[in-house]
């Protein structure tokens, strides 16, 4: 399990290094994922101990968000003067994202067809 920490946790330092050096406004762990996905699918998928290890901290993805809820509590007041903009870019971007991913999806479905014939 140790490893398998150190191995993520290597990926998410190579990624900082990555995005300062080269002063990327895309964020370090952002990097280092796709660092880590690369890796993976060169070494056709995760070792047991990256797999098992993974999937315990997945299992307690829920005390991440402890933080970001502490942090809307904390700026509380900003919500309440701010919630129409909010609000809006809350919605605004979620439409977008459906419309985006619909659109991905039949795009990549049309092109998966047998035969290369087009589907509906």
């Amino acid at each position: 399990m140790l490893a398998a920490l150190t191995q993520l946790l290597l990926f998410q330092l190579a990624g900082e290094v990555i995005a300062h050096g080269l002063g990327l406004a895309v964020p370090g762990p952002v990097i280092g994922m796709v660092l880590l996905f690369a890796f993976l699918v060169l070494r056709q998928g995760p070792g047991h101990d990256l797999q098992h290890t993974s999937q315990n901290l997945l299992s307690h993805l829920s005390l991440l968000f402890v933080p970001a809820g502490t942090g809307v509590m904390l700026h509380l007041h900003r919500l309440q003067d701010e919630w129409l903009p909010i609000l809006l870019s809350l919605l605004l971007s979620t439409a977008v994202t459906l419309a985006l991913t619909g659109l991905l999806l039949k795009a990549l479905s049309r092109r998966a067809a047998p035969g290369g014939e087009t589907r509906p």
